[in-house]
C-alpha cells in the first residue's frame, strides 16, 4: 500500500510449514492437552540439531504475535542443546498448529 505499511505473519507461518515439509499434516485445535507435563527425554534417537534449532528460531519469531504458542515454544527451547526424536515430533505438532 502506498504511504502505509502492512505487517502480516500469516505468509511467514505458511512458508515455515512448507519449509519443514508439513503441508499435508493435519492441523490441531491445540498442540497439546493442557494438563500434560512436558519433561526432558533422556533416552531416544538423536535428531539433526541444525534443523531443530531452525524450527525453534522460526517459532520464536512467531511468538511475538502468537502468544498462544509462546509457552510451548518456551519449553522446547530448553531442549535444543540435545534434541531427541520425540522433541522434534512435538515441535512439529506446534508447527502443524500454526
Amino acid at each position: 500500500m502506498e504511504d502505509n505499511i502492512f505487517i502480516s505473519q500469516a505468509k511467514y507461518a505458511k512458508n515455515m510449514v512448507k519449509k519443514f515439509g508439513l503441508e499435508t499434516a493435519k492441523s490441531k485445535r491445540r498442540p497439546f492437552a493442557t494438563h500434560v507435563k512436558i519433561t526432558k527425554n533422556e533416552d531416544g534417537k538423536y535428531v539433526d540439531i541444525i534443523t531443530y534449532k531452525s524450527m525453534i528460531r522460526s517459532l520464536l519469531y512467531l511468538t511475538t504475535s502468537r502468544p498462544d504458542i509462546a509457552n510451548y515454544v518456551g519449553v522446547y527451547v530448553r531442549y535444543q542443546a540435545d534434541p531427541k526424536e520425540s522433541d522434534m515430533n512435538l515441535v512439529k505438532r506446534i508447527l502443524k498448529f500454526i
